[in-house]
C-alpha cells in the first residue's frame, strides 16, 4: 500500500514477536543479512526506506516526503497493513531517527527501540572544528553539485560510498566487494543518489537537528523503552556525547560497544540480537 504515493520494498520472515530493522545511509535493507539470521523465533521486517534500495524515489518536496516523520509514516504504514504491534524495532544512522520519530508518532506500534547514535544531546558539540571535519557530507548533500558530481555515475557512487564504509567503520570490519557492488547497483542508476540525499535536503541530518535542540520538559521526554548501542570507533558520535541520553528519553539505558564502528548490524549483530531478545523476555515474562 502506498503512502504518499511511496511503496516500500521490504523482507519479511519468521513468526512470532515482531522486530522491524530500519537501515541507514548510505546502505539499504541487505545492511541486515547478518542480523536477521540471529532473531530466531521473531517476525522480522526489513524495509528499504523511502529512496533506498527496492522502495519508491519519487522527485519530492524533501521536507514534506523524505523527512523523519515522513519515513516513519511509511514504516508505520507498513506494520499496521502486515497487522503487527508493539515491535521492537531497530535503527542505526538515519534509522535510530526514524525510529524515534515513528515512536513518537504511533507509540502503539513500538513496544520498544534498540537504536545506535545519532540521538538527540549532541547540541551546538556538533559545531566544533572536530566534528566539523567528520559532519561536511550533511552540507555538500543539499547542494546541486553533489547530484551533479554523483548521481547517475556509478563509478563516482562506488568512490564516494567506499569512503564513508572504509572511514566510518571499526578497525576489525572491512567491506565486501559483493556488498559494495550491491550498493552501486542500487545507488547508481540516475535519481537515486538524489533520492538518497534528500534526507539531509530535509534538515534531518545531525547538524541541522543540532541547531535547533532543546532539552525537552520531563513529561515530553521520549517514553518508549529503549537501549542506546554506543560504539567506541564511530568518528561521527563521540563517547562524551552519550551524556544527555536521560534528558530526552525517560526510559532507556546506554551500553557501550567496544571495538566496532558506525555500521552497527554488520559490526555487532550479535549485540543487538541480544538486546532485542531481552527486550522480547521481558515482556514474555518468566515461563
Amino acid at each position: 500500500m502506498a503512502v504518499d504515493g511511496f511503496e516500500l520494498a521490504y523482507d519479511r520472515v519468521g513468526s512470532g514477536p515482531a522486530v522491524v530493522l530500519l537501515h541507514g545511509w548510505p546502505g539499504d535493507r541487505t545492511d541486515y543479512r547478518d542480523l536477521v539470521p540471529l532473531l530466531s523465533g521473531c517476525e522480522v521486517v526489513v524495509p528499504d526506506l523511502r529512496g533506498f534500495g527496492h522502495s519508491d524515489k519519487h522527485v519530492a518536496d524533501p521536507v514534506e516526503q523524505y523527512s523523519g516523520p515522513a519515513q516513519a509514516r511509511s514504516v508505520a504504514d507498513l506494520i499496521t497493513s502486515l497487522d503487527i504491534s508493539h515491535a521492537v524495532v531497530v535503527g542505526y544512522d538515519i534509522g535510530s531517527r526514524i525510529a524515534q520519530a515513528l515512536a513518537r508518532s504511533r507509540p502503539d506500534l513500538v513496544g520498544a527501540m534498540v537504536i545506535s547514535p545519532p540521538v538527540p544531546g549532541v547540541g551546538t558539540r556538533v559545531f566544533g572544528p572536530g566534528p566539523l571535519r567528520e559532519f561536511w557530507y550533511q552540507a555538500f548533500h543539499r547542494l546541486p553539485l553533489s547530484e551533479q558530481l554523483i548521481d547517475g555515475n556509478p563509478d563516482a557512487v562506488r568512490a564516494y560510498l567506499r569512503h564513508f564504509w572504509e572511514h566510518w567503520s571499526g578497525p576489525e570490519f572491512a567491506l565486501s566487494d559483493s556488498h559494495l557492488d550491491h550498493l552501486v547497483s542500487v545507488y547508481g542508476p540516475p535519481g537515486a543518489f538524489t533520492a538518497s540525499v534528500q534526507w539531509y535536503r530535509a534538515g534531518a541530518g545531525t547538524t541541522t537537528a543540532a541547531a535547533s535542540e532543546t532539552i525537552p520538559a520531563p513529561e515530553d521526554r521520549l517514553a518508549t523503552p529503549a537501549v542506546v548501542l554506543w560504539p567506541e570507533y564511530d568518528p561521527l558520535f563521540p563517547r562524551e556525547w552519550s551524556d544527555r541520553i536521560d534528558a530526552f528519553f525517560s526510559q532507556a539505558r546506554l551500553r557501550f560497544v567496544d571495538g566496532v564502528g558506525h555500521y552497527a548490524p554488520l559490526e555487532y549483530p550479535s549485540v543487538i540480537a541480544e538486546e532485542v531478545h531481552r527486550f522480547l523476555a521481558e515482556v514474555e515474562g518468566p515461563g
